[in-house]
């Protein structure tokens, strides 16, 4: 008698001699570079190293399409945008020791949003490690120590024979429900040394699902459809899952009001009746939010920026959805359900009963109002009109990648992304220089649409060397460049708290001129002639820079005492 666990999958005769006769020339980087593409990676980034000159031979020898960015961080934010555009986990290869180090603010910024990269990190030859003080070139004494805290996991290889296994373990980490970074490093004998071991092919990594456990379902539609006053805080969990489709339904099954937190742009329309948009840092948002009787939180920790800095206190039941276990009930008592996004809300479609409600719809328009009526009463036309005009510039279908500036503080709570996986920022870690590198990222992923990328004077100058990265690709992204003359947010919250501002002035370059120097087209704008101005680069193939000499201010904060 057969059983299942019995069938082994044999091997064609073409398949045996092959293996039994791998072609010459092969090393640890050829196995590196095999197993990626069995696992259906396309593209690469990353930066060559001395002792990663293994790898990067062999991408040469393999149909991997290779970007290589000029600096490692930007290399990872790349990378992190390609994995969010395509759900793939996308792979960064780097060197050991500084190579490697200098992509860990990447790195957090993907384990903050949970984007999927494989990093994969040469090391000293295997002689060296233990942790001694040999004098290696780059040496660490404990390199992968420096990734544990950043990254979901770490996988380390000694052998050729376990290069496969670890980069399918690693590629099925990051894929897996939460995604996220995973660390993967290898050291440079095993990656130079010739390799015997057969051609790799397919390999399995198929990630593990999440489901939700359905006693805990059963309870939260109970409570959802006795609600009076239901409501939905929507997160990037509920992109990321691919859920928005099914957060519509539920909400309108349950005449739910919802708003998206900046990580979830997207996630359910923004002119939809019960859409509360994603206003999470004004206090009537906040108030809304804390009178419902039952709030469903679907793929947020509610952390800083979702809760409006923690003034946000529910008094109400609250039930969170939740793929990142750490982040199930933090900072709220919840009904807790550990569970990939759109796995539970299949779970909850099929078990609440329809509410009506009449008010819904009145209550989201009035909420709405006194929005609009806060901002209109702080004479912030100008912010407001550019970043309008941004808005109808960006052909629909095209996305965004915004870096830690005071337009993209705006676009958080007033731009319509106008689908899910559309608008993307740096708020996950919050560093400076994520913008530019990720739009190349994206547009590597799909070059048939214009990207767009937004970023400060200061933030443009941490990704300044991608320009060439750009224009030797050829990579369709316009950079709008904000330029005033320093890190403006900064200088605002300097002069909030002490009363005037201390290193926040930069002397810059002339962005236009500098792009044009690496032969991507620039171009000066105007508030006036910002939306004619950028809406021609975008259409235009190839990269372009668009500078905005502009002071722009922030809305008046409401977390702060009066």
């Amino acid at each position: 008698m057969t059983h299942d666990h019995d069938l082994v999958l044999r091997p064609t005769e073409a398949q045996t001699a092959a293996a039994l006769n791998p072609p010459a020339g092969r090393n640890g980087g050829d196995l590196v570079v095999e197993t990626l593409a069995g696992l259906g990676a396309t593209t690469v980034f990353g930066l060559p190293g001395q002792h990663a000159l293994g790898m990067f031979d062999a991408l040469r020898r393999s149909a991997l399409r290779y970007v290589g960015l000029r600096v490692e961080n930007n290399a990872g934010f790349a990378a992190d945008a390609y994995g969010r555009i395509t759900g793939e986990a996308a792979p960064l290869l780097l060197s050991t020791g500084p190579g490697a180090l200098t992509s860990l603010a990447a790195l957090h910024e993907a384990a903050s949003a949970s984007a999927p990269v494989l990093a994969i990190s040469s090391q000293i030859p295997t002689a060296g490690l233990g942790g001694g003080r040999h004098g290696y070139l780059h040496e660490l004494p404990d390199q992968a120590a420096s990734f544990r805290g950043v990254v979901k996991s770490v996988h380390t290889v000694r052998t050729q024979s376990q290069i496969p296994s670890a980069l399918a373990a690693a590629w099925q980490s990051a894929l897996t429900a939460p995604h996220g970074p995973v660390w993967v490093e290898i050291p440079q004998d095993v990656l130079l040394a010739e390799t015997a071991l057969p051609v790799v092919t397919a390999v399995d990594a198929t990630p593990d699902e999440l489901p939700p456990r359905p006693e805990l379902t059963a309870v939260a539609a109970d409570l959802l459809s006795r609600a009076a006053r239901p409501a939905i805080i929507a997160g990037g969990g509920v992109v990321r899952a691919d859920a928005s489709g099914k957060l519509r339904q539920l909400a309108e099954a349950l005449n739910a009001p919802v708003v998206t937190t900046f990580g979830g742009k997207g996630a359910f329309p923004w002119h939809h009746p019960l859409s509360l948009q994603s206003w999470l840092e004004d206090r009537h948002t906040t108030d809304f939010l804390e009178d419902a009787d039952v709030l469903l939180v679907v793929g947020s920790g509610l952390g800083e920026l979702s809760s409006n800095y923690h003034t946000f206190k529910p008094r109400g039941r609250v039930v969170q959805i939740e793929a990142d276990l750490g982040k199930l009930e933090s900072n709220h008592p919840a009904l807790g359900i550990h569970a990939d996004a759109r796995l539970a809300l299949q779970a909850l479609l099929e078990t609440v009963v329809p509410r009506a409600d009449d008010t819904a719809a009145d209550r989201v328009r009035a909420l709405l109002s006194r929005v609009s009526d806060r901002i209109a009463a702080q004479e912030l036309t100008l912010e407001q009109d550019v970043l309008a005009s941004v808005r109808r510039a960006l052909p629909a279908g095209s996305p965004s990648f915004w870096d830690m500036t005071i337009l993209a503080y705006w676009a958080w709570s007033a731009f319509d992304a106008q689908a899910p996986n559309l608008m993307h920022s740096a708020q996950g870690a919050g560093g400076l220089g994520y913008g530019f590198p990720a739009a190349l990222g994206a547009a590597a992923a799909d070059p048939s649409r214009p990207v767009l990328a937004v970023s400060g004077d200061g933030g443009a100058l941490y990704s300044i060397a991608e320009l060439a990265t750009a224009r030797q690709h050829g990579l369709p992204v316009t950079w709008l460049i904000v330029d005033d003359g320093g890190y403006g947010i900064l200088r605002e919250y300097m002069t909030g708290a002490f009363g005037e501002p201390t290193a926040t002035e930069l002397t810059r370059p002339d962005y236009v001129a500098l792009a044009e120097s690496f032969g991507v087209p620039g171009i000066r704008t105007t508030p006036e002639t910002l939306e004619t101005d950028l809406a021609k680069a975008l259409a235009a193939p190839g990269p372009s820079v668009v500078v905005l000499p502009a002071l722009l201010r922030m809305f008046a904060p409401t977390h702060l005492p009066d």
